[in-house]
């Protein structure tokens, strides 16, 4: 079975944990799991734990930037 080039490579995904995202978005992790469960940001389940696609925070990010000036 072929792939298609841009087909996403769960193998090349890099994941964080909760506290590595609340660190790189400097919140809390109960921020990060209210972020999870409403659905504004996407995570894998992993047992009881969820981990985050580091591409998700940056896009996450990258949209809820404004330029106040």
């Amino acid at each position: 079975m072929a792939s298609e080039p841009s087909e996403l490579h769960l193998a090349q995904v890099q994941f964080l944990t909760v506290a590595e995202v609340a660190a790189m978005m400097r919140v809390s992790k109960m921020t990060v799991y209210r972020l999870v469960h409403g659905g504004e940001l996407p995570a894998a389940r992993v047992g009881r734990s969820f981990r985050v696609p580091k591409t998700a925070v940056e896009e996450y990010l990258r949209s809820a930037y404004f330029d106040a000036g």
